[in-house]
């Protein structure tokens, strides 16, 4: 099933009863080629990526949960490109550019906007380290714009230019970031994957990994064994305890990272807006909610 104009125009005018569900609730086969150990959205994106690219099909994704129920719904919905450092600006930089395709490719609206991101310098010397950015950003063929006060005042007229403890000495710009519907993105690659043949399978907890020498055979569920000889971990931050029943330490350390949503209030930002200094950004959702994010916490 293939969403289009069209087809929207002809179920609204038929009250909407041929929708057939997204993807299918299948029960888990004796055996597969590889098993996803996660229904979020890297989980469900390396099960579709298996399928158009490599043509690997005989895939199970395994979710504890219902998908789009755990981190891919509780984020602050930023897709960005402007990382400096090496490894981390190249990732970033390649996500972007398949953000931009991703509506298409799935045929699914993920909600992308891109509203831009204004990152906010509060001194000469972080000023210039913008720049080094934005120079490094150009360099990989990624946009970047270096914002003046008055630019500022013209696009975020509601900012404190005045406070003594955080002054602003300008920003910079990437027209191209904005925000996404993540949980949509987690539906999305779920139908698609689904359409290929890789069975999404909900609310099957993962118990235990069979090994033999330093392989595996299979993986201990609640809904019963399965045979395996390949087994991706994408589990978010229980992929350490995922990868402890096969013997393996991993070397990853889960922090808690929270968000503040407000109640919907009118429309008053429309653009991303971040402070390295603050380390806090905050942009607006589609229903008025103002999504505040920060840095993690060290416990």
């Amino acid at each position: 099933m293939r969403f289009s104009a069209l087809r929207i125009l002809k179920e609204s005018l038929t009250g909407n009863k041929n929708w057939t569900p997204h993807w299918r609730s299948p029960s888990p086969k004796p055996a597969y080629d590889v098993i996803i150990i996660g229904g979020g959205g890297h989980g469900l994106s390396t099960a579709y990526y298996l399928a158009q690219n490599h043509g690997i099909r005989n895939v199970a994704v395994l979710e504890k949960g219902h998908i789009g129920s755990c981190n891919i719904r509780r984020n602050t919905t930023i897709v960005i490109a402007n990382y400096l450092l090496p490894g981390n600006s190249e990732f970033y930089s390649h996500s972007l550019k398949v953000w931009l395709g991703l509506e298409t490719d799935l045929n699914y609206n993920v909600m992308m906007s891109q509203r831009g991101l204004i990152m906010l310098c509060h001194s000469d010397g972080q000023r210039d380290a913008f720049v080094r950015r934005a120079n490094a950003m150009r360099s990989r063929g990624d946009d970047a714009h270096m914002l003046s006060v008055d630019d500022l005042r013209k696009l975020l007229p509601y900012l404190n230019y005045d406070n003594a403890r955080f002054p602003i000495y300008g920003g910079l710009l990437q027209k191209r970031a904005g925000t996404a519907r993540h949980d949509a993105v987690a539906w999305g690659y779920a139908r698609q994957a689904d359409s290929m043949g890789v069975d999404i399978i909900q609310n099957c907890e993962v118990k235990g990994i069979k090994r033999s020498g330093d392989g595996v055979e299979g993986i201990e569920t609640t809904k019963g064994f399965i045979k395996t000889k390949k087994i991706g971990v994408v589990a978010a931050g229980h992929s350490s305890v995922i990868a402890s029943m096969a013997g393996l330490k991993l070397p990853l350390e889960s922090k808690p990272l929270q968000a503040l949503v407000s109640e919907p209030v009118k429309p008053i930002i429309d653009t991303v807006v971040m402070s390295n200094a603050v380390h806090a950004y905050v942009s607006q959702s589609d229903k008025g909610e103002l999504v505040i994010g920060a840095g993690t916490d060290d416990y």
